[in-house]
């Protein structure tokens, strides 16, 4: 009877494991697609950060989205007609200057010491961009294209900023009864720290790329406002985004002069010190803070598993995966001692 009893518990647990392979090989096989969904729950906190002044004066939720959604939409295409095409010259003469840029800093440097390692540090970034733009190919690719992926993508934000109770009670039925009281506290407070990441993140960004802009007009560098442009959306991408915003422009600055190179770097030296000591504080002072050691890792991480698009959704990520380790695990334990 004993040995019965043991044999079905071993057929069990063997049952038990093996669905948990089962579940976790066919996860990993529709990763683009969990990415997709997060990025669509990114989008979805976007609107809700819009929608809340909205919806506390008692305005409609539907009616608070669809005025987010037009203001929006307003907006954008406001913007790009008053700066449409001066942005479009601009990246494009980005794109003709930039491999300009580059041979005459190769040529400068043709002979020295440093010339191996310029080759080397360029064969590993058209390396590591090649592997980011095909991951990212793959992923789109296995998702049916990038119109139905960018498509679902908008769809599937504006249906979670629509109705979240609905998702978040479907998301708790997975859990067991007596855990879903604690489940749906931890989901609420990642979602409040996500909102307010992102819309500290999207203040930080903007004023970053006005004072990009602005500081490399006063310095005589070319394309200002594309250089702008692109510190801003790419300061998206904590510690490391800012970085590579600073390359294009030392490239550029070194067709002007040594001197104009060394004032452009102490100028994003300023500006990353201004956004880092200065306004991130207190853009997050709400949010939950991340250590940057963790922050780093993290993005080493998500950019080694999911390749470009784990880099750029790894910060809100971290946030979730942060706040829900905390509120499920850390504070469980402190409790229960």
């Amino acid at each position: 009877m004993r040995s019965r009893y043991r044999h079905q518990s071993f057929t069990e647990c063997a049952l038990i494991a093996l669905t948990l392979a089962v579940v976790a090989l066919m996860l990993w096989k529709l990763v683009g697609l969990l990415i997709l969904i997060f990025g669509a729950v990114v989008g979805a906190c976007i609107l809700q950060t819009g929608m809340t002044p909205l919806l506390r004066l008692g305005v409609p939720r539907w009616l608070a989205l669809l005025t987010v959604i037009i203001t929006l939409t307003l907006s954008l295409g406001l913007v790009s007609w008053a700066f449409g095409a001066q942005v479009s010259a601009e990246l494009e003469s980005l794109a003709v200057l930039l491999p300009e840029a580059w041979e005459q800093l190769q040529e400068r440097l043709e002979g020295s010491q440093l010339a191996p390692l310029l080759d080397d540090a360029a064969g590993r970034a058209r390396d590591l961009f090649g592997n980011g733009i095909s991951q990212v190919g793959m992923m789109v690719v296995s998702m049916g294209g990038s119109v139905v992926s960018f498509f679902a993508l908008i769809v599937g934000m504006v249906y979670f900023a629509a109705q979240p109770g609905l998702y978040r009670r479907g998301l708790l039925l997975l859990a067991p009864i007596k855990s879903r009281p604690r489940l749906g506290e931890a989901l609420d407070e990642s979602g409040k720290a996500l909102r307010y990441w992102l819309g500290g993140q999207l203040v930080a960004m903007v004023v970053t790329g006005l004072l990009v802009g602005v500081s490399m007009w006063l310095l005589g560098v070319p394309a200002p406002l594309g250089l702008g442009l692109v510190a801003g959306l790419l300061d998206f991408v904590p510690l490391v985004g800012p970085l590579i915003a600073a390359i294009p422009a030392l490239l550029l600055a070194f067709t002007v002069s040594p001197q104009t190179t060394l004032f452009v770097l102490i100028a994003y030296t300023i500006i990353q010190q201004i956004e880092g000591n200065i306004l991130q504080p207190l853009v997050q002072q709400r949010a939950v803070h991340l250590p940057p050691a963790m922050l780093l890792f993290s993005l080493f991480a998500a950019s080694t598993l999911f390749g470009l698009a784990g880099l750029i959704l790894a910060a809100p990520l971290t946030v979730v995966a942060f706040v829900l380790v905390n509120r499920l695990y850390v504070t469980r334990e402190e409790e229960s001692q």
